[in-house]
C-alpha cells in the first residue's frame, strides 16, 4: 500500500470521525458482563472484574479460553469494543462472532482477528456463514493498532444485509440475495461467542510462523457491549414482536447509506487484502453469485 499526501489525510480524515464516534458512544451504555455474558471454558484464563464492566480472556500454553451470550438474537444492531494481544501475537486467534450453532445447517457472523509478529499488522479476517456453508471470506488490514487502545467492532443484521463496521466506519456488506439462490441467515437465532485460542497451524503467515510461548500469557480486553437495538429471541418469540416500533424501526431496514458507502469504498480499496469474490482461481467454474452483483 503507498500513502501520498491524500491517503494520509484520508486517514486522518477517517481516523478523527472514528475517535469522535467512540468518545460519543462509550457513554451511552452500561454493559455489564455478568448479566450479558457466561463463560465457557478456559479454567480460570477468561475473567470478568470492574464490577462487570470489563472482561479478559487469556491464552497460555495449556489452553485459551471464552464466553458466549446469554441471550439469542435474531438480527440486531451489536456492538462491541475490543483491545487485542499486544506484541508478538503470531499464532494467536482472537475470535467474536455470532453463531447459530445448529448442527450442519448453522449460520455464522464472523469477526477473527488474526494476531502476527511484532511489528506486523493484524488481519481482520471477516466471513458469513449461512445454511452450513460459508468460503464468503473478505481480510483488511485496519488502519490503527488495534492493540494500542479499544475500538469498536460492529455487526448490523437485518432481513436485508449484514454489515461489518469499525468504529463506525462500514468494511463490508453482504446483501440478502435468496432471489438469486443465494442463503442468508434469517431464520436461526444466533449467540454472541468469543474466544482467544492458539491457532498457529494456520493464522499466521499460512501457519509458517509459530506461537511463541515465551511471550505467554496473551491477553484480550472487552468493554462496552451493546445489544439495545436486538431482537432478543426467547421461547420461540422475538422481543421485537411482529411489527417493530421505537428504536428497532430503523435499523431493521437501514442499509448503508452514500456516505458510508464512500467510506467503505476507500476501506476496501487501500485496506482489503483478500476478497473471495476476486479470487478466480479457487473458484474455476465461475465466482458465487452474490459476486456478479455489485455491493454499491
Amino acid at each position: 500500500m503507498s500513502a501520498g499526501p491524500s491517503s494520509l489525510l484520508l486517514v486522518y480524515y477517517f481516523t478523527t470521525l472514528a475517535v469522535i464516534t467512540i468518545s460519543t458512544t462509550t457513554g451511552a451504555f452500561a454493559a455489564n458482563f455478568y448479566q450479558d455474558f457466561d463463560i465457557t471454558w478456559g479454567d480460570g484464563r477468561a475473567k470478568i472484574l470492574d464490577n462487570g464492566a470489563l472482561l479478559t480472556l487469556t491464552l497460555d500454553r495449556a489452553s485459551g479460553s471464552g464466553f458466549q451470550s446469554k441471550n439469542e438474537y435474531l438480527f440486531g444492531k451489536i456492538d462491541m469494543q475490543l483491545k487485542l494481544v499486544p506484541g508478538n501475537s503470531a499464532g494467536t486467534v482472537t475470535a467474536y462472532y455470532l453463531s447459530s450453532k445448529q448442527g450442519a445447517n448453522w449460520d455464522e457472523i464472523d469477526f477473527e482477528f488474526l494476531g502476527n509478529v511484532t511489528g506486523q499488522p493484524y488481519i481482520l479476517h471477516t466471513n458469513v456463514f449461512s445454511q452450513g456453508k460459508g468460503n464468503r471470506e473478505q481480510q483488511f488490514y485496519l488502519w490503527f493498532d488495534p492493540t494500542a487502545d479499544f475500538h469498536t467492532y460492529s455487526v448490523l443484521w437485518n432481513p436485508h444485509r449484514i454489515v461489518f463496521s469499525v468504529d463506525g466506519i462500514p468494511i463490508r456488506e453482504f446483501q440478502n440475495l435468496e432471489s438469486l439462490g443465494v442463503p442468508f441467515p434469517h431464520s436461526q437465532p444466533m449467540r454472541i461467542y468469543s474466544s482467544l485460542w492458539n491457532a498457529d497451524d494456520w493464522a499466521t503467515q499460512g501457519g509458517r510462523v509459530k506461537t511463541d510461548w515465551t511471550k505467554a500469557p496473551f491477553t484480550a480486553s472487552y468493554r462496552n457491549f451493546d445489544a439495545g437495538s436486538a431482537c432478543v429471541w426467547s421461547s420461540g418469540r422475538s422481543s421485537c414482536g411482529s411489527t417493530s416500533t421505537s428504536s428497532a424501526a430503523g435499523w431493521l431496514t437501514e442499509a448503508v447509506d452514500s456516505h458510508g458507502q464512500e467510506r467503505m469504498k476507500w476501506v476496501q480499496r487501500n485496506y482489503m487484502v483478500y476478497n473471495y469474490c476476486t479470487d478466480f482461481k479457487r473458484f474455476p467454474q465461475g465466482l458465487p453469485k452474490e459476486c456478479t452483483v455489485s455491493a454499491f
